[in-house]
């Protein structure tokens, strides 16, 4: 029991270590959450200059004219609020700040909903996933074909999932 404890210990690094570029873990998480940050401001910005264009632009193309309606209906029936849920929602992330920018969501409003996003959800998913990857290659160091099995066995749940979405819906 107590050699598992001592792993599970050392699949996080030193917050006070240089981790990157010389900075301390912890340092390198903050600096990430302020572009995180940065970049949300950007994405209403530019929304905010495209307006109704925003349709016709690359990004929206890309994304096709009943995906960005349908983005605009959640952020007009839950303005800043859908700006902080869109940080839990891997597609919505950095397309739904196009669209608020676009409908003119309030400012002071968007600029508190992304800085709550982001001072939640970034450091779980930078401490999750870093947890994760010094887990996995921990794992790896002490036993390669366990290390191997675990990788298999997470594409095989993200290619199910993938395809259990493509799949028609049964009526």
């Amino acid at each position: 029991m107590s050699g598992l404890m001592w792993h599970a210990a050392v699949a996080l690094p030193d917050p006070a270590r240089p981790f990157w570029f010389g900075l301390p873990y912890w340092l390198v998480g903050a600096v990430l959450i302020l572009a995180l940050f940065g970049a949300f401001q950007v994405y209403y910005w530019v929304g905010r200059k495209l307006g109704e264009k925003i349709h016709e632009s690359r990004v929206g193309k890309r994304l096709g004219r009943e995906r960005i309606e349908r983005i605009e209906r959640v952020v007009e029936k839950w303005g800043a609020l859908a700006v902080y849920g869109c940080f839990w929602v891997p597609m919505l992330r950095h397309t739904l700040p196009w669209v608020a920018g676009a409908l003119r969501v309030s400012y002071p409003w968007y600029v508190v909903a992304s800085a709550l996003g982001c001072l939640t959800w970034a450091p779980i998913w930078w401490f999750g996933l870093t947890a994760l990857v010094w887990g996995w290659l921990e794992l790896a160091a002490h036993s390669p074909v366990s290390a191997v099995v675990a990788l298999l066995a997470v594409a095989a749940c993200v290619a199910w999932f993938f395809v259990r979405r493509r799949r028609p819906a049964s009526s």
